[in-house]
């Protein structure tokens, strides 16, 4: 933890150096055959650089789904969908290691004949 005083700079700096950050999960595969991977990846561009400036990191996630496309990023409930709708995990798994829940059995919900079944928690 920085002091006060330096918080900011420490920011600014950060927001300067940051390459990118990648948060993995391995997951037990459907098959019983090892574990997959999920991954959240960030990719800092000009808008990410300013919100960390800005100590606004709470909007993070939304400058992550946003993106997706032009910058390559991906969080982790667009991984954990992906692994689910390519049958390699359950709905039960996607949902207990996601990290945006609600937003998670949202995706789930919404095609619910994609991956192996298992019940879905409301």
């Amino acid at each position: 933890m920085f002091p006060p005083h330096q918080q900011e700079q420490v920011r600014a700096q950060l927001s300067l150096v940051l390459q990118g950050v990648i948060s993995q999960q391995l997951l037990p595969r459907t098959d019983g055959r090892g574990r997959c991977l999920a991954a959240e990846i960030m990719i800092p561009n000009a808008a990410i650089r300013n919100l960390i400036r800005e100590a606004k990191v709470h909007q993070l996630y939304s400058q992550m789904q946003v993106g997706q496309q032009k910058w390559g990023m991906q969080t982790m409930s667009q991984s954990l969908f992906e692994l689910y709708l390519r049958r390699l995990i359950t709905s039960d798994e996607a949902l207990g290691h996601a990290t945006e829940p609600e937003e998670m059995k949202t995706m789930l919900a919404q095609n619910p004949s994609a991956g192996p079944r298992a019940a879905v928690r409301r």
